[in-house]
């Protein structure tokens, strides 16, 4: 009997070629000939399991690439703390694969400036992962005198931070090193809880 082929796998290694092709050669070299070629598939194959055009593939790419952005992290720890920072460290990449996919997912939000279809899906990851950010660190700040506006300020702060790394690291021929990017996010969210007093509890209420 032939050996049974499961899609869903032939389909995230055809991503994974994609992925490959982006980071060697940018994500407008893309062509269906290319990904055959770096995945050992036929073009035929290719178009089996995705439809004639480029565009479902390209579309199932990016939703790999942000769906392993999103798995980074393992379960995070119930402190706020320790969550803030495991949260913005496993979200850079620090291996070599992971700076791959990050590669390629920054070529894609630059692609999404100019197509609507891929710029709303870029555009609904960065909503989650700023309303996590925000979630925290507003337990994090629970006993801090701070107002709504700076917690949105300083929500945007780790959200840049983050970003940066994501950056940096798509300009880079290696990936970051883990333990610079924990000892920078560990002093960033320090620094942002003591620039706050604590609230004073006792104080009466009017």
């Amino acid at each position: 009997m032939p050996k049974r082929v499961d899609p869903d796998v032939r389909r995230e290694e055809v991503a994974d070629a994609v992925i490959e092709e982006i980071a060697a050669h940018g994500l407008r070299s893309i062509t269906l000939a290319r990904i055959a070629a770096r995945s050992g598939f036929a073009i035929g194959s290719i178009r089996h399991y995705f439809g004639d055009t480029l565009t479902e593939v390209m579309r199932f790419t990016l939703s790999v690439l942000v769906q392993r952005a999103q798995n980074r992290a393992p379960e995070l720890p119930s402190d706020p703390a320790t969550r803030m920072i495991n949260l913005i460290t496993f979200a850079a990449p620090t291996t070599e694969q992971e700076r791959k996919e990050n590669t390629a997912l920054v070529e894609y939000r630059v692609l999404g400036r100019t197509d609507p279809e891929i710029g709303a899906e870029i555009a609904a990851a960065s909503v989650a992962a700023e309303a996590a950010i925000r979630s925290i660190l507003s337990e994090f700040l629970a006993d801090r005198a701070v107002d709504e506006e700076a917690l949105r300020r300083e929500a945007l702060l780790l959200v840049t931070l983050t970003e940066g790394f994501s950056l940096s690291s798509a300009l880079l021929s290696a990936p970051l090193q883990e333990s610079d990017v924990r000892a920078v996010v560990t002093s960033s969210v320090q620094r942002l809880r003591d620039a706050y007093p604590i609230t004073d509890r006792s104080a009466p209420t009017s």
